[in-house]
């Protein structure tokens, strides 16, 4: 039986008896988003969708046609924008809903039209979706969700759209995950590794590989999210890190991609700041600091903790039910432009 079958049996007697909501996600048809759906459609969660209709429901990785087929009956679907507060208005009716899971803001202007729908509504829980990337860098790791936030890092929207929620009055709680990856990850962290190692092509990581990172599987993403749910007298008004229980560092992760490929990972070593990158391009997935949380405050709180839980589980999951059927299906974009610029500069053959 997988990590996550086993997990999902564990799970089932102790949401048997959970009381059903209609649940309103914002998004829902893309890798987070997606996974929370099916989570809380599993445990018997009446899900309605709000986006744009620009990408289209499919099924998750290990999900059958016809639970797909399933969820996607179960579910009902608001065609909107999110950014249109008139249509916010016109199309979400505020007592209809129990909990809302807001997946895609960025900005407060994206969310303050939205939360203020509910405001002196019955609404349970406003969830958000955070991110970690609003910590402010520290001398002292990991980061707790008490720490100092940085009012200027490129996550600021969502740290102005915590306070937003905070001054509303909403009660409200955030998820602020790392690196999440898996099945579907439309951001090329792991796929940054096992393309290069694909093509028998060096991993070029910025200065020493040894910055320490935390990754997160979206299906352990979407089991804490999904705990809110009947905890919302203990999350109220809280913030929670996401990510596995360890870190790893950058040089870890390559040769873990390579392990789960069956392969070994040659990795040359860059100084990104003496070097010019094409303009517009991005050499490195991540960024080249120490970039991991604790996650004590998840754990207890939402009686959760990962399934995914090292760098090589995640990475073998992410290899098996994703890059490989982007790689058949023709999917990958080969361009490794940047890696030449650092490959030139230290003499080594691609």
């Amino acid at each position: 039986m997988s990590l996550r079958s086993t997990a999902t049996v564990l799970l089932f007697a102790a949401l048997q008896s959970a009381a059903a909501y209609n649940v309103l996600i914002i998004g829902g048809t893309r890798f987070s988003g997606a996974s929370l759906w099916k989570e809380l459609f599993e445990r018997g969660h009446s899900v309605t969708c709000y986006n744009r209709g620009k990408t289209a429901p499919k099924p998750v990785a290990r999900e059958t046609e016809e639970d797909f087929q399933r969820r996607l009956t179960a579910a009902q679907f608001i065609k909107g924008d999110r950014k249109d507060p008139a249509q916010l208005r016109e199309k979400i009716d505020p007592s209809q809903y129990d909990f809302v899971y807001d997946m895609n803001a960025r900005e407060e202007s994206d969310t303050r039209p939205l939360a203020e729908l509910f405001v002196g509504s019955n609404l349970k829980q406003y969830v958000f979706m955070s991110s970690a990337g609003v910590y402010l860098k520290s001398e002292e790791m990991p980061h707790l969700e008490r720490d100092p936030v940085d009012p200027n890092s490129r996550h600021k929207g969502k740290l102005h759209s915590e306070g937003c929620l905070r001054s509303l009055g909403l009660p409200w709680c955030s998820f602020r995950p790392t690196y999440i990856c898996g099945p579907g990850n439309y951001n090329p962290v792991e796929r940054y590794f096992f393309e290069r190692i694909d093509n028998n092509r060096p991993v070029c990581i910025p200065q020493h590989g040894q910055h320490l990172t935390g990754l997160g599987h979206v299906e352990d993403l979407a089991v804490a999210m999904a705990n809110v749910i009947d905890r919302e007298s203990i999350t109220n008004g809280k913030v929670y890190n996401v990510q596995n229980t360890q870190a790893v560092t950058f040089d870890g992760v390559a040769k873990a991609a390579a392990k789960v490929m069956g392969k070994e990972a040659e990795i040359v070593h860059y100084n990104p700041k003496s070097l010019t990158f094409p303009s517009g391009k991005k050499a490195f997935p991540m960024r080249p600091q120490h970039f991991f949380t604790g996650i004590q405050q998840a754990m207890e709180d939402l009686e959760w903790k990962p399934v995914y839980d090292s760098a090589e589980a995640i990475l073998k999951d992410s290899y098996e039910n994703d890059f490989v059927h982007v790689k058949a299906a023709g999917g990958l974009k080969g361009d490794f432009e940047c890696d030449d610029v650092v490959l030139q500069a230290a003499g080594v053959m691609a």
